[in-house]
């Protein structure tokens, strides 16, 4: 895109020194504690949400193909807006979202509506252009394939979904128009964070360092408490203080760098180590991080302990970006079914060996006698013995297991005799078999 802010950031000596984005969503599903504790920092000029995982956007296809006005993360709405719109107008704080997921019209239309509701006038935006799903026999024609194993391009009847990862430079395009709350598709997780930074410095398309400084905030903070101690390899460091564990917040300054922090008085905690580790969290190449508006190298970033729970960020270098998108289709690939049952006393771990393949050959026994093909696979786990360390395993003899067993099967009903095998298998089974609760699961 033409780099016209350039001039709006050399007529504007008005531009803040920094901002303060707080980071209060790492997947569809996070806790609703995040922005009333954010809010409560009192000095926030943003406050980002990051909804969308690739099996997330598989959930929204599937809600959406069952209901056109679905498609978005329904929670920003009702759990993350509806309770603390109030406050969020009278600080100020701007917000920007990716939870417009598959139907980010849909998303701002239900926000609007709880504006006018609350007798607020907020100016919603959206940013749109992800959704390829029109394209898919075109992808199919050109014979893309998948960028890591190569595997051809889906069945475009079996597809449910095609977005392409867009960037942070439109998100900034919709604040600078004037938006208050902005909605997006399938936006790198990072975008919401940069486009925030790029409007209020003004920044454009070739402030390349300032670009991959500021997408390195956006993914320190992306995953919620994951930089403040959450998932934290030293996490007897934070045992005591989870239950109260601070969101974060990056103060991002207008060179590009930034300090990580959390509100006051929460738990958890700020050090070199809990960012460095979401630093490298699910980047590839530290020196070639692709993001649709910088390509970062984070390989010379250095972090320092400020003060106590305050660390600086600095040193991300950027380049231009491809001129490609990363792009995720989502498609059916058949019928998963799956069960856990627990077995206890001596032999636990053999008795659900036994009991796990009588299921399975009785299930293959009738798929057999219908004329059906056989499951495409399957899976025994026995937690509680190590079964996912495989050679390596330490344990014998455990005197208490989880059995899980599983198939997948392209028909719903061949995958669903598994579970109806399994447990009508329950009093042929060797004893010690322990059902939890409830009925059988369905495929």
């Amino acid at each position: 895109m033409p780099d016209n802010n350039k001039q709006a950031k050399a007529m504007d000596p008005q531009a803040p020194n920094c901002v303060r984005i707080g980071g209060a969503s790492g997947y569809w599903g996070d806790s609703d504690l995040a922005v009333p504790q954010l809010l409560a920092d009192e000095s926030l000029d943003f406050i980002v949400f990051d909804y969308l995982a690739e099996i997330t956007m598989s959930l929204l296809a599937r809600a959406k193909a069952k209901d056109p006005s679905a498609g978005y993360a329904t929670d920003f709405v009702t759990s993350a807006l509806a309770p603390n719109l109030d406050k969020i107008a009278t600080q100020g704080v701007k917000i920007v979202s990716n939870a417009g997921g598959l139907n980010p019209e849909g998303c701002a239309e239900a926000v609007r509506a709880l504006c006018a509701k609350a007798g607020l006038d907020l100016k919603v935006a959206t940013v749109t252009g992800d959704d390829l799903s029109g394209r898919a026999s075109d992808f199919a024609a050109q014979g893309i394939s998948e960028m890591f194993s190569g595997a051809a391009f889906p069945d475009a009847n079996k597809l449910a979904s095609i977005n392409a990862y867009i960037g942070g430079l439109e998100i900034a395009e919709a604040l600078n128009a004037g938006a208050d709350i902005v909605i997006t598709g399938r936006c790198v997780d990072s975008a919401v964070t940069l486009g925030a930074c790029a409007h209020a410095f003004g920044w454009g398309a070739n402030d390349l360092d300032c670009l991959a400084g500021a997408s390195l905030a956006g993914h320190i903070i992306e995953c919620g408490t994951q930089a403040t101690g959450g998932n934290h390899t030293d996490w007897e460091i934070v045992k005591d203080s989870l239950v109260d564990i601070g969101y974060p917040i990056a103060e991002v300054f207008a060179d590009g760098h930034c300090e990580i922090s959390k509100p006051q008085g929460t738990g958890g905690a700020v050090t070199p180590f809990t960012v460095g580790e979401q630093m490298l969290y699910e980047i590839g190449d530290p020196q070639a991080y692709v993001l649709p508006d910088v390509v970062c190298d984070f390989s010379g970033v250095s972090l320092i302990q400020k003060t106590k729970d305050v660390v600086s960020v600095s040193g991300a270098k950027g380049a231009k970006p491809t001129d490609t998108y990363k792009v995720c289709a989502t498609y059916t690939d058949g019928w998963r079914a799956g069960i856990v049952f627990f077995f206890y006393g001596e032999q636990a771990v053999d008795k659900a060996n036994v009991f796990a393949e009588l299921a399975l050959q009785r299930s293959r026994t009738k798929l057999k006698t219908l004329g059906a093909p056989d499951y495409d696979e399957t899976m025994i786990e026995i937690i509680g013995n190590e079964s996912h360390y495989g050679e390596h395993n330490k344990v014998t003899g455990s005197r208490e297991v989880a059995l899980k067993i599983a198939v997948k099967h392209a028909d719903p009903r061949a995958a669903g005799l598994l579970l109806k095998e399994a447990t009508g298998a329950a009093l042929s089974a060797p004893p010690g078999l322990s059902i939890f609760a409830g009925g059988r699961p369905k495929p």
